[in-house]
């Protein structure tokens, strides 16, 4: 086997990775919606302890990312490729750890009734998770017609955030009795928010891998 064909394995397996955190992040903020909306502790604790595997995969990509770049040097779009996947990976990991602060958030609340109804949230929470499912897909095929999609529709969250944050503080006023859990509801809108500005993050180190420039999405 040529250095070439180890390395492109290599490649893959780094590659193969990152698809499987993003899958895994995914499904993470999912549940964490899910138990939120069904108050389900059980399910929450269970998110918080799966996290462990999500922050072992992001270990090892960051592990072999620096083996190939130590032992192949590589150059030009492969460097480049190495690098974005590590940064990628940091951006999904942080987004997990969202759906674990989801899950925190559940637990705070408990079985309290909650006081309002939670469309926009999980409206919001569709979108962010849309884009994460795509962000890879666009790493994967270095797409970055798909990556800018991504990074445009990280404005219809912003517009839901604000929304939901302005009815949230109106029923802070009106149902004191619920502040704490209305607390809670702020938290996880804006844990929602800073996932879809992580999947932005994610389309400008794909506009970096293939146009090799740096490029601010998120104006």
């Amino acid at each position: 086997m040529s250095i070439r064909e180890r390395f492109e394995i290599d490649q893959k397996k780094l590659r193969d990775k990152l698809i499987e955190i993003g899958s895994l992040t995914e499904v993470a903020l999912s549940k964490s919606i899910d138990a939120l909306e069904k108050q389900n502790i059980e399910e929450s604790l269970r998110i918080i302890k799966e996290d462990s595997r999500i922050d072992d995969l992001d270990e090892e990509i960051n592990d072999l990312a620096i083996i190939l770049i130590a032992k192949q040097q590589p150059v030009a779009v492969d460097l480049r490729r190495i690098i974005a996947t590590i940064k990628i990976s940091s951006d999904i990991e942080r987004m997990a750890d969202f759906a674990v602060n989801i899950a925190k958030s559940t637990i705070r609340i408990g079985d309290q009734p909650l006081v309002k109804p939670i469309h926009h949230i999980k409206k919001m929470h569709t979108i962010a998770s849309s884009m994460l499912s795509l962000s890879i897909k666009a790493f994967n095929e270095e797409d970055i017609v798909l990556a800018k999609k991504v990074a445009d529709m990280d404005d219809q969250v912003d517009a839901l955030y604000g929304e939901t944050l302005v009815e949230i503080i109106e029923l802070m006023e009106t149902k004191k009795e619920f502040s704490q859990q209305l607390i809670q509801l702020l938290f996880i809108c804006r844990y929602i928010e800073r996932t879809a500005d992580h999947t932005t993050n994610i389309s400008e180190s794909i506009m970096y891998l293939v146009k090799g420039k740096r490029y601010d999405l998120n104006g």
